[in-house]
């Protein structure tokens, strides 16, 4: 499985890479591969404040419903709309094409909370 050492990781399967005061959000190889096939993902709290744990959206599988949690406070810029059309890219890619908002971070202290990917892989068990 891959974890790339530039990004951090949280224990509900996020992972963060921060771009000056934003940062992009998506869901970890590991919990894409727990879900099975993505069929469907809802985000609609675009220009939102939110903060930390709270949920920003859904991800459905053939398998199963789960929330989507945010793993900072901070305001939702964006969404990724190529996930309408192709939900699969969340399986086939994680880290890239697959990625889920844009956040502007109100904390960005809050990142060194967040796990390096050692620490992440060790939280799941490899």
């Amino acid at each position: 499985m891959n974890f790339p050492e530039e990004l951090k990781y949280t224990s509900d399967h996020e992972w963060v890479r921060v771009e000056g005061d934003e940062a992009v959000v998506g869901i970890t190889e590991f919990a894409q591969g727990e879900l099975g096939d993505v069929v469907f993902v809802e985000i609609e709290t675009v220009g939102d404040e939110l903060s930390s744990g709270d949920a920003f959206g859904t991800v459905e599988a053939v398998k199963t419903v789960s929330d989507l949690y945010m793993p900072l406070d901070g305001e939702v810029l964006t969404a990724n709309e190529g996930l309408e059309g192709s939900p699969e890219k969340v399986n086939e890619d994680p880290y890239g094409e697959g990625w889920m908002i844009r956040i502007k971070m109100s904390d960005a202290s809050q990142v060194d909370g967040l796990m390096d990917a050692a620490a992440y892989k060790a939280s799941i068990g490899l």
